[in-house]
C-alpha cells in the first residue's frame, strides 16, 4: 500500500477513535432515583406478613381493646415464614409490627399492650426479633410496618402521642439491624377504644404526625432506608390507589413533592412530576390482610398471582405480596403452595433471554459510537445501554435471531439512573414477510413486560414512538413462557353474548353450546358469540397450540338474556353493573336509604319465573352483602306477590352465587328486598342479579 494512503488511513482511524472516545453519555433528564430507591427497585418482589390480635378475633381492624391473652400461637416459627418467602422468589419481608389496634409484636418498653404481657412464651417472645433474625439467616432484607393510628392509646390525637410514636419507631429502627423499608399506613383517625374513651377521634393527617421531622429521624437512624407513606408528606414510594394488585399501564415514577395527589396521579404517576416517587403494588394473597378461615377457598390462584406480577413488576413497579398468618403461627399450606408455584413459573419463563447477544441494528446510536450502540441492549448487563443522539426521540432496534424462534413475552428496561424518558413504544415481528404488531405500551421505566400469543420469527423490531428525551435502553429480552391452562372463565353480557377468557395471555379457547364436550375440533372462540335471548349451556377449554395440552372443561348454564331489563327508579349506567355478566363489577344502593331497601327490575315482558340468583359484591370495604331477604313478583309493578323469603346462609363467610327457587309464577317485574346485611348497617350491594325461568 502507498505510504501516503496508509498514513491517511491510520490518521482517519485515529481521529475516529478519538471522536468515539469523546462521545459523552446522555445527561440525566428530570428527577432520578436515589441509591436507596435503586436498591429497593432492584428487589422487585418482597413480602408483607400480617399477624396480630385481629388474627384471633377474625377482624380486619382491631378496636384497641382486644384481650391480650388471646395471643398465644402454638407453632410460630418465623424461620418457616421467611423460608417460604425465599422459596417464593421474594427478596425481603416487611412485618406488621403494630397495626391500628396498637398491639405490638415486640416487647416495647413504652406500652403494656404488647407481646411482653401475652401468654406466648410467657411474655418473653419477640416476633419482630424472630423475623429479623430469620431474614439474616436466609439472606432476605428486613422491613417494618408501624401504623401511625393507634386505637388503644388514650393520648392518640394529642401532641404527646407523637413522642410515643417516635419512641416506638426508634425501637424498631435501632434494635433489629438494617431496615430496608418502613411502612406507614394511610388509615388515620376514627373510632377506637382509646384507653376506655370509646369515641371517634379525627386528626389532620398532613400535620399531626409532623412528617418532615419524623422522616428526618427515620433517615438518621437508617440511612439506607426507603419510606412508604400514604398520608401527609411524600415518602420515597407511593401507593397505587388500589389493593387489588395492579398499577396503571402508563406508570411514571414521578410526582410533585408538594400539593394534593389525585387517584389518577397515584395510579399513573405524573409525567411532569418534580420528584422521583416510584410505585409499590401492595396486595394480599387472600381478599383481606389478616387471616380469616372463611377465606381458605379464596386464595389467589397461580394465574391470578402471575397476573399481579405482570401488572406490577411488569409495569415499572415493585410487588409487595401479603401472607396472613394463621392463629397457630403458620402460613396456610394453600398460600404456600400457590406462592411457590408462581415463582417456579416466573423462573422458568425468564430463565433464558432468547435475544441475548443476537445481531441487533438501530436507526440511531449516540454519536455513532459502540459505547452506546444497540448491542448493549441485548448483553443482559444493567449498567450498559443503547442511547440515541440528544435530538432523537424516536428510534428502533431490529433484532435478528439465528433461527426461527417462538416467544410470547417481551421485556425492556430503561437505564433509569438517567431518568425515565419513554412515552410510547411498539413491538413487531416479521411474519410471512410482513411486520406484525405484537403489542405496544406507553411508559417503560425500570422494567416493562408485554404478554401476547406466541409467535415464531427470525426478526423482531422494537420501536420507540415517543419520548421526553433521548432514549436510554439497558435491556431488551424475548422469552417463551409456559401457558397456564386453567379452566377458562365463561361470561354472558346483557346482550346475550358469550365471552371466554383466562388469567393468562396466549391460550386458544374452544367451546360448544349444545352440552357436548369441547375439543380442538369444536368452534374456536375469537370474539363475542351471540346466543340469542333464551337459555344456553356453554362448555369451553383452554388450549396451548405449542404443547397440544388442554385445560379441564369449564361449564356455565345461562338463563334468558337481560338485554331488555330495566332497573326502576335509578339513573345513569352505573346500576347496570349488576346485569353486565361480569362478577367483578358491582353497584351499591345510595347510602341515604335505610332498611328495608328494594331493587325493582322490569324484565321487559312477562316470564314464568321459578327462582332467582344473587351474587354479592366481592369488595373488601362496605360491600353491603344481603343476609336476609324477600323476593316478590308482579305483573304490573303494582300488585306484588311474595314468592320467597329467608336468609342467605353463611354468605358473610362464603360470598358465592345464592340461588333460591319457588313455585312457577308469571310476572314481568321482580323485587329483591334487602331486610338485613352482614354488617348490620344500611349498605346494600350487588355484583349480579338474575332469574330462573320455567
Amino acid at each position: 500500500m502507498n505510504q501516503n494512503i496508509l498514513a491517511s488511513v491510520l490518521l482517519t482511524f485515529a481521529v475516529l477513535g478519538v471522536c468515539g472516545a469523546q462521545v459523552k453519555a446522555p445527561a440525566p433528564f428530570g428527577p432520578v432515583p436515589s441509591e436507596n430507591q435503586m436498591r429497593w427497585q432492584e428487589m422487585e418482589y418482597y413480602a408483607f406478613i400480617h399477624f396480630s390480635l385481629n388474627t384471633y378475633t377474625d377482624q380486619s381492624w382491631g378496636f384497641g381493646n382486644e384481650d391480650i391473652n388471646l395471643f398465644n400461637p402454638t407453632n410460630l416459627d418465623a424461620r418457616e415464614w421467611v423460608r417460604v418467602c425465599k422459596e417464593s422468589g421474594m427478596k425481603g419481608v416487611i412485618i406488621t409490627a403494630k397495626h391500628h389496634s396498637g398491639f405490638c409484636l415486640w416487647p416495647s418498653k413504652y406500652t403494656e399492650y404488647s407481646v411482653k404481657n401475652a401468654p406466648w412464651k410467657n411474655g418473653k417472645g419477640d416476633v419482630v426479633r424472630e423475623v429479623a433474625d430469620a431474614c439474616k439467616k436466609y439472606g432476605l432484607k428486613f422491613g417494618v410496618y408501624l401504623s401511625p393510628w393507634d386505637r388503644n392509646r388514650a393520648d392518640y390525637g394529642q401532641p404527646e402521642y407523637i413522642t410515643y410514636f417516635r419512641n416506638q419507631l426508634t425501637e424498631l429502627l435501632t434494635e433489629y439491624g438494617p431496615v430496608f423499608e418502613v411502612w406507614f399506613d394511610g388509615a388515620n383517625g376514627g373510632t377506637g377504644w382509646y384507653g376506655g374513651a370509646n369515641e371517634n377521634r379525627k386528626i389532620d393527617a398532613k400535620t399531626y404526625y409532623d412528617w418532615p421531622n419524623t422522616y428526618a429521624l427515620v433517615r438518621k437512624l437508617q440511612p439506607k432506608i426507603v419510606i412508604w407513606n400514604d398520608g401527609g408528606d411524600r415518602g420515597d414510594l407511593r401507593w397505587v390507589g388500589t389493593e387489588s394488585g395492579y398499577v396503571g399501564e402508563k406508570n411514571w415514577s414521578l410526582l410533585n413533592a408538594k400539593g394534593d395527589v389525585t387517584w389518577n396521579m397515584l395510579h399513573h404517576g405524573l409525567e411532569g412530576g418534580d420528584s422521583w416517587v416510584p410505585a409499590e403494588v401492595n396486595t394480599s394473597i387472600r381478599p383481606e390482610w389478616f387471616y380469616h378461615p372463611a377465606e381458605d377457598d379464596k386464595v389467589k390462584t397461580v394465574p391470578q398471582l402471575l397476573d399481579s406480577y405482570y401488572h406490577s413488576i411488569g409495569r415499572n413497579a415493585t410487588f409487595l405480596l401479603n401472607f396472613p398468618i394463621m392463629p397457630d403461627g403458620t402460613i396456610h399450606p394453600t398460600d404456600v403452595k400457590h406462592a411457590i408455584e408462581m415463582n417456579k413459573v416466573v423462573k422458568q419463563t425468564f430463565a433464558a433471554n432468547l435475544a441475548k447477544n443476537a445481531k441487533v441494528e438501530a436507526t440511531n446510536a449516540r454519536g455513532g459510537s459502540k459505547k452506546f450502540g444497540p448491542q448493549n441492549a441485548v448483553d443482559e448487563k444493567n449498567d450498559t445501554y443503547w442511547a440515541t443522539d440528544d435530538d432523537v426521540t424516536t428510534a428502533s432496534l431490529t433484532i435478528t435471531l439465528k433461527k426461527p424462534t417462538l416467544f410470547n413475552r417481551f421485556l425492556s428496561q430503561e437505564y433509569i439512573r438517567l431518568g425515565q424518558r419513554v412515552k410510547g413504544f411498539t413491538v413487531e415481528a416479521l411474519v410471512d414477510g410482513q411486520w406484525k404488531e405484537l403489542g405496544k405500551g406507553s411508559t417503560i421505566g425500570y422494567k416493562r413486560i408485554l404478554r401476547f400469543p406466541a409467535v415464531e420469527t427470525t426478526q423482531v423490531r422494537f420501536s420507540i414512538t415517543d419520548a421526553k428525551a433521548a432514549p436510554v435502553i439497558s435491556v431488551v429480552g424475548l422469552y417463551n413462557a409456559p401457558l397456564i391452562l386453567d379452566a377458562p372463565l365463561i361470561t354472558r353480557n346483557r346482550q346475550g353474548e358469550i365471552a371466554i377468557a383466562s388469567a393468562d395471555v396466549g391460550p386458544q379457547f374452544y367451546y360448544t353450546l349444545d352440552g357436548a364436550t369441547p375439543t380442538t375440533k369444536s368452534a374456536r372462540f375469537t370474539g363475542p358469540v351471540p346466543t340469542g335471548d333464551g337459555k344456553v349451556e356453554v362448555r369451553a377449554i383452554s388450549f396451548d397450540p405449542a404443547t397440544g395440552k388442554s385445560s379441564p372443561v369449564a361449564q356455565e348454564n345461562f338463563d334468558i338474556s337481560r338485554k331488555d331489563w330495566k332497573i326502576m327508579d335509578v339513573s345513569g349506567d352505573q346500576p347496570y353493573a349488576l346485569l353486565d355478566g361480569n362478577p367483578n363489577t358491582s353497584w351499591k344502593q345510595p347510602r341515604n336509604k335505610t332498611m328495608p331497601v328494594d331493587l325493582v327490575i322490569d324484565l321487559g315482558s312477562e316470564k314464568t319465573l321459578t327462582g332467582f340468583k344473587y351474587f354479592p359484591d366481592q369488595g373488601m370495604w362496605g360491600p353491603g352483602v344481603i343476609a336476609e331477604y324477600e323476593f316478590y313478583v308482579s305483573p304490573d309493578n303494582t300488585e306484588w306477590q311474595l314468592v320467597s323469603k329467608g336468609e342467605f346462609s353463611n354468605i358473610k363467610n362464603n360470598r358465592v352465587w345464592q340461588m333460591k327457587t319457588f313455585a312457577p309464577t308469571p310476572g314481568r317485574y321482580i323485587k329483591l328486598r334487602a331486610l338485613r346485611n352482614t354488617d348490620g348497617n344500611n349498605d346494600v350491594g350487588y355484583a349480579e342479579v338474575d332469574v330462573i325461568t320455567n
